[in-house]
């Protein structure tokens, strides 16, 4: 399964829970995750996808840590099953 694939799983998964699933682009500032979910309830996560045997880049990982730093959460989710895994986990508080 490509990646556009499993990114278009995980925008359907979240908006079905009620979340927002905004794309993250940021021009002056490479290596930033895919993605920016938001729960009903508030909850923030910043979500980076690949395929099943994708690898992070050396920039990614770099981007990955600077928010780890500084407190965000942040995951790396490979392939449609850790889609699923991830809205399960995610969505598993909100009422």
């Amino acid at each position: 399964m490509r990646e556009s694939q499993i990114e278009t799983r995980l925008v359907q998964g979240v908006k079905a829970k009620g979340g927002m699933c905004m794309k993250f682009i940021s021009p002056g500032l490479p290596g930033v995750p895919d993605r920016i979910v938001i729960t009903p309830t508030g909850r923030i996560c910043f979500v980076e996808l690949k395929t099943e045997i994708g690898r992070l880049a050396s920039i990614q990982k770099w981007g990955i840590g600077e928010l780890q730093k500084r407190g965000a959460e942040v995951r790396v989710v490979k392939g449609a099953d850790a889609v699923k895994q991830f809205l399960e986990e995610v969505f598993a508080d909100e009422v």
